[in-house]
């Protein structure tokens, strides 16, 4: 591999490097000394930070598991998908979204984006290599990341300074454990396996999850003349996506600087109910918070309608309560009625999977693999730690916190490479 050659290649003269030669000694292969940083994860926040980092000449190391950029973009995807929120808020730091691209770009719009910025930026990942652990090493002051390769099973060991978790907070499916799952003779899958509505023709579909993965799904169901219902266990809001000729999300922004959380959230829900009316009288109860106050407190976020409400109102997609069990054909829902279905299709959502391979408990949370204390706005951890994209806020989430990375490493990045000229013209040497 050409990347390892490079790195193998490069001498190293910086103050810490009598440290990893005493690590050398403890294993039978030498570990591989990355100069920059070390980002876990290809993806647009991994992708955008390294961006960042070369745009201040300083070097870094991606590491991917896939073979692509944006794995979960390219492989996990529906047809259909475009992106939630207007570009301008989720085009990546240094390059906007080209203006012939449309508000709202679609998913291939995205890929060509992040392609072209990649190439741009001159970011290469290390493709096809799983990170199998990450942990800090205290007596040498160095990060030790143990990789593996997915084809050639390959296994190498590199030490850095600074490490980046960019591997996001959908790395992987969370599939609810149902009665009865296993005794269903029609098709059961994830969302991340679903692709277009044509393959559910005229067929009965059952939807579980309504977030806006699980109403989009049902949506494009419908449009491909299935006959789509949509499990709603708990309460949600949904919201248009533009209201009075502003994406909801930009205008949202705009009144959040005049006026405190709980005003916006008053004027989106009346708003919401002069276009909508009653959503409960489909099925879908909203919360007692109002959406954003909700959002910040624990990350749920609201549905962006594209559409999907229409159709539940005119009964084409039917809203249906929790599932209690699941039989050969049939699925019994908590309020007792019984429905036969073709397919069940879980829009059940994606967990990290950063406490599976980081050997720090303090830094992730167990539960749902998000940080926790002591990471401070969720992007900063303690011994040269980064986490991007974990914030809960999406792209443009993922943007800011690539941002404030770059410029922290960039101090610490200075700090060493004086400390490294001192120690070069104080050597006896020299």
């Amino acid at each position: 591999m050409d990347y390892l050659k490079e790195l193998e290649g490069k001498s190293v003269h910086d103050c810490y490097h009598h440290k990893i030669k005493g690590m050398d000694k403890m294993a039978s292969t030498p570990p591989i000394r990355v100069q920059g940083p070390i980002i876990v994860g290809a993806g647009p926040s991994g992708v955008a930070v390294a961006a960042l980092l070369k745009q201040k000449a300083i070097p870094s190391l991606i590491l991917e598991k896939a073979d692509c950029l944006a794995s979960m973009w390219q492989l996990k995807t529906y047809d259909r998908l475009c992106l939630h929120l207007p570009k301008q808020f989720c085009q990546l730091p240094l390059m906007p979204f080209p203006k012939t691209f449309p508000s709202y770009p679609t998913k291939q719009h995205f890929l060509t984006y992040l392609k072209t910025y990649a190439e741009k930026f001159d970011v290469k990942p290390a493709f096809s290599t799983v990170v199998v652990s990450a942990e800090f090493d205290h007596r040498s002051g160095f990060w030790r990341v143990k990789t593996k390769g997915m084809k050639k099973k390959e296994e190498v060991e590199y030490v850095c300074q600074w490490l980046i978790v960019a591997t996001g907070e959908n790395a992987e499916e969370v599939v609810p454990q149902i009665e009865g799952m296993d005794e269903f003779e029609g098709t059961i899958l994830h969302s991340s396996l679903y692709k277009r509505g044509s393959m559910f023709g005229g067929k009965n579909v059952l939807v579980v999850g309504c977030g806006n993965s699980g109403m989009e799904v049902c949506l494009d169901l419908c449009n491909h003349n299935a006959h789509a219902s949509l499990v709603v266990r708990d309460t949600v809001h949904i919201l248009p996506q533009q209201m009075l000729g502003k994406s909801t999300f930009g205008l949202s922004m705009c009144l959040l600087k005049c006026f405190p959380i709980r005003f916006v959230d008053q004027c989106l829900l009346v708003m919401s109910h002069f276009m909508f009316g009653d959503t409960s009288q489909f099925g879908l109860n909203r919360p007692k918070l109002g959406p954003l106050e909700l959002k910040n407190l624990n990350g749920k976020t609201p549905v962006l309608d594209v559409g999907t409400l229409a159709q539940i109102r005119t009964g084409k997609i039917k809203v249906c309560r929790g599932i209690k069990r699941v039989a050969q054909h049939t699925v019994e829902f908590v309020d007792g009625k019984v429905e036969n279905f073709d397919a069940i299709i879980l829009a059940t959502g994606y967990k990290s999977n950063v406490p599976s391979w980081l050997k720090d408990t303090n830094m992730f949370s167990e539960k749902d693999g998000l940080p926790k204390k002591p990471f401070p706005n969720g992007w900063k951890g303690e011994n040269g730690l980064y986490a991007v994209g974990f914030t809960k806020q999406g792209l443009l989430g993922a943007s800011i916190d690539a941002k404030k990375i770059a410029e922290d490493i960039e101090h610490s990045w200075k700090i060493v490479e004086e400390a490294a000229h001192v120690l070069e013209f104080t050597s006896p040497l020299a």
